[in-house]
């Protein structure tokens, strides 16, 4: 196995991030005027890089994070498909939007000149990496996978909670970007939380990701909003994804939802931001005694102190409210690790205190509710807050499920049905975003095709000779992509 290049002795702070900055405006129009079928080649020889070292970076994620090696190396799969998979987005080119409108002396409006139109990358993007997903959602992650692939240089903020690991994956990607043949400055890693904010300060980065706290996350968009020059910042901030068990559901498999509730609530120690963390059932469905009896599974240690110290704080101010008692609460709760913890309530008391009832708690802790009528689930998610999903286990002739699914889809950026809200595939069609403040921008994805929309914008070509426009607007269409061509899709 080749061993990974060692580091040296960092400069100070701003010093070292005036010059990976400056590399990476350097290198920007180099890498945004590559193919995509060059950029793609790069994309799947980090992946292939990855996995060469897997065995290396999972012991090292493993030490810092505490997750199992089971968990990490499903991540990592997770890691180096959605690369190769980014590999394929581009190549079919349809991410372009490419627009063609040929000039037209009738057009209804008056003369229309020959106008066209394609996706261009954004320029240099300044990723922080999340604690939760040490691959997935880290130096390699989806942010960089689809930035890069984007055409966009990447520099990574380094979470605190796996230096290591970070600095030995930034040494992976940075190798195989010049084994590629790509260009120095595409991408770099920093760490520190000054250093996070020197570079999202400077008008050099043109681009923002990030995924965590509600208070860290909203700190960081006001950073990004305040510059002189104001930029899209794609923060992914928390949830609580709530979950609805309509009453012919708890009747027919009951039992079954709260085995399954309890395997995605405590999935991965209850620290995923899609873990269902508040569960709606029938009072008379006697639901909530039989969740009183279940086992759940034993303590797991949090990924690090920090989290672990802000679990059993959040966890402790549930527990005093005044309308919340303990469900399943043993003397393991609030140790470390902490075992699974289970509280309840009545819809009523959620309804009077919103705020403090619907609440994200980041560990393996969750509120069950108890309703009266199932007209009370409508005001539940008429006063949710945004949210990454919202969950109906029903049947299909519930007369409640219409009007239910119509309101949460303006809460929430996924609604499921039947399933389970801790599964997120990298697909074409995945949405993982929602209103504030699960993102800071409701209308993108951080998971799935659809996520390089966030490091695109469009320009239009107006009047231009065929042989001075982007390959992906010429008359031949040289790229032999999708196209839309007076209005009307062409799919090659």
């Amino acid at each position: 196995m080749t061993q990974l290049p060692t580091s040296t002795e960092a400069p100070a702070p701003n010093v070292r991030v005036e010059t990976v900055l400056e590399n990476a405006a350097r290198a920007s129009a180099d890498w945004m005027s590559t193919t995509p079928s060059f950029r793609a080649t790069v994309l799947r020889l980090i992946a292939d890089r990855l996995d060469e070292r897997a065995d290396q970076l999972v012991a090292v994620a493993g030490e810092e994070t505490h997750l199992t090696e089971q968990r990490l190396r499903n991540e990592l799969i997770r890691t180096t498909f959605q690369l190769r998979f980014f590999a394929d987005v581009i190549i079919e080119g349809s991410y372009l939007d490419a627009r063609v409108d040929h000039g037209d002396p009738q057009w209804g409006m008056g003369p229309r000149p020959d106008i066209r139109r394609v996706h261009e990358p954004i320029g240099p993007v300044l990723v922080f990496s999340a604690s939760n997903f040490p691959f997935a959602f880290s130096v390699a992650g989806g942010d960089t996978a689809s930035a890069l692939a984007a055409g966009c240089p990447v520099i990574v903020k380094a979470h605190s909670g796996h230096p290591r690991l970070s600095l030995e994956t930034g040494l992976v990607v940075t190798q195989a970007i010049r084994d590629a043949g790509a260009a120095d400055g595409i991408f770099a890693v920093i760490t520190g939380t000054e250093s996070g904010r020197i570079a999202l300060l400077d008008g050099r980065i043109k681009a923002g990701s990030f995924t965590g706290s509600i208070p860290g996350g909203r700190a960081l968009f006001d950073l990004a909003t305040s510059r002189p020059d104001p930029i899209p910042f794609y923060g992914e901030l928390g949830s609580v994804n709530p979950t609805f068990v309509t009453r012919s559901a708890a009747a027919e498999r009951g039992d079954e939802v709260l085995a399954e509730f309890v395997a995605s609530f405590t999935l991965g120690a209850g620290q995923f931001c899609t873990k269902p963390g508040v569960l709606f059932v029938p009072v008379e469905s006697g639901l909530v005694d039989r969740l009183a009896a279940t086992s759940l599974p034993a303590a797991a240690p949090l990924l690090n102190d920090r989290i672990q110290s802000g679990y059993v704080a959040t966890l402790a101010d549930l527990l005093q409210h005044a309308d919340v008692e303990a469900l399943i609460l043993d003397d393991g709760a609030q140790k470390d690790p902490p075992t699974p913890t289970l509280a309840r309530t009545s819809i009523h008391q959620v309804l009077a205190d919103p705020e403090h009832l619907i609440t994200e708690v980041f560990g393996p802790t969750a509120l069950v509710v108890e309703y009266d009528d199932e007209r009370q689930l409508l005001d539940v998610a008429r006063i949710l807050d945004g949210q990454l999903t919202a969950t109906i286990h029903g049947n299909d002739d519930d007369v409640i499920a219409p009007e239910l699914i119509r309101l949460l889809a303006v809460k929430a950026g996924r609604v499921l049905w039947n399933q389970w809200s801790t599964g997120v595939s990298v697909t074409h069609a995945q949405q993982h975003g929602g209103p504030y403040p699960a993102t800071t921008a409701s209308s993108s994805t951080s998971v799935g095709s659809a996520a390089i929309y966030r490091f695109v914008r469009p320009v239009a070509y107006q009047g231009f000779p065929d042989h001075l426009l982007p390959a992906a607007l010429q008359n031949d269409n040289p790229m032999g992509i999708p196209r839309r061509v007076e209005g009307r899709w062409q799919p090659k």
